[in-house]
């Protein structure tokens, strides 16, 4: 009998190991949303590519996530706690993430950290953005062509280098095409909030403006709009098809989910390094969204024969002749601006009426 007591301690104790081995192969991965999964833009894309992430992978890897949490002290406690459950892994998908992204990597040396949008590294903190710009100069392109106003309306988060950019990038594209065109921008100080956004909507509406632009993450904008009824609007981060034909005419789509999957394989495979990655239309990290058929069959060509030479590196959406707001020269005939330049962008350039807040 104590042979057999032996043998049973001894499969029992291989098949506790066997499930302690499983559980340590399983790799966990977190994601920390500044908005709610179903608000329909940003944060509802970032989780798109999460469960991307969990169909690529099957048992290998399991996720978890936290959504609309706050940027400031509470992110620091949202991704501590992470942390503390066993991440191996965390992605924090907003700029208001940044330092309190940095600070709790630093406690946890063993973790991998991948922040959106910012800029700063560390052994175990690498940062990941995409070039939304070069879908506002499609947007932009689009725009001018579409105004009959000759008023575009954009409403912004945050006076942040990625928001700057995105104005600029769609108002000289907007320019190119109709010397005429005027912005109206409206700062909403919010990544989501419907309300907020829609009276921004309505705002802009009522100032004459016939197109909308966002880089807000709800789908508000885009009802109002439609409740105004003749003014045209894009999806931003998804594809917000649900508004097209009108006032959905296009939209820029953020496609995370082959960065995410291409990170987690390197978790599993022990070759994880920081990184700063800052990829666009042409690497597919920018989507455009379908044109519809709201918009003139030439426009549209225009426009899908703008993106391709974005794509390819023909064209870079910043080339000169280009002057700050101030009238100062910033980019001769030809010149393209350096990343340097466009990561830390804090000015509007020549013929944006208004003040960047502080």
């Amino acid at each position: 009998m104590n042979l057999f007591k032996t043998l049973a301690v001894g499969a029992a104790l291989a098949a506790g190991l066997a499930g302690t081995a499983t559980a340590q192969d399983t790799t966990k991965v977190g994601f920390i949303y500044v908005g709610p999964i179903g608000d329909g833009g940003w944060t509802y894309e970032h989780n798109k590519a999460r469960l991307a992430v969990e169909e690529h992978f099957g048992d290998a890897v399991e996720t978890v996530y936290q959504e609309s949490v706050p940027e400031g002290a509470d992110a620091e406690r949202a991704i501590t706690q992470m942390a503390l459950s066993g991440a191996d892994l965390i992605f924090t998908t907003s700029f208001g993430f940044m330092d309190a992204t940095v600070a709790v990597a630093e406690k946890f040396p063993d973790v991998k950290f991948e922040h959106a949008t910012g800029y700063k590294t560390a052994d175990n903190l690498a940062v990941y953005s995409a070039r939304f710009y070069e879908g506002r100069a499609v947007q932009g392109t689009i725009a001018g062509h579409l105004t009959d106003s000759n008023i575009v309306g954009y409403i912004a988060s945050y006076p942040i280098p990625e928001v700057i950019r995105g104005i600029n990038s769609a108002y000289i594209h907007a320019k190119k095409v109709n010397p005429d065109v005027e912005f109206k921008i409206i700062w909403a100080y919010t990544w989501f909030d419907p309300a907020k956004e829609a009276d921004a909507a309505k705002a802009l509406i009522e100032q004459g403006a016939d197109v909308i632009l966002q880089h807000t993450d709800s789908t508000a904008p885009q009802a109002a709009a439609a409740e105004a009824g003749n003014v045209y609007t894009f999806g931003q981060a998804s594809d917000m098809s649900e508004y097209a034909p009108m006032p959905r005419v296009s939209s820029i789509i953020d496609d995370w989910a082959p960065y995410y999957i291409e990170r987690v394989q390197a978790v599993i495979d022990g070759t994880w390094e920081t990184a700063d990655t800052w990829d666009g239309i042409g690497p597919g990290m920018v989507g455009i969204g379908e044109i519809s058929d709201a918009v003139p069959a030439e426009v549209k060509a225009e426009a899908l024969a703008l993106k391709d030479a974005i794509a390819s590196g023909e064209y870079h959406p910043f080339t000169g002749p280009l002057n700050k707001q101030d009238g100062s020269a910033w980019l001769a005939e030809g010149e393209t601006a350096d990343d340097g330049t466009l990561l830390g962008m804090d000015f509007y350039v020549e013929g944006i009426e208004g003040e960047i807040p502080n």
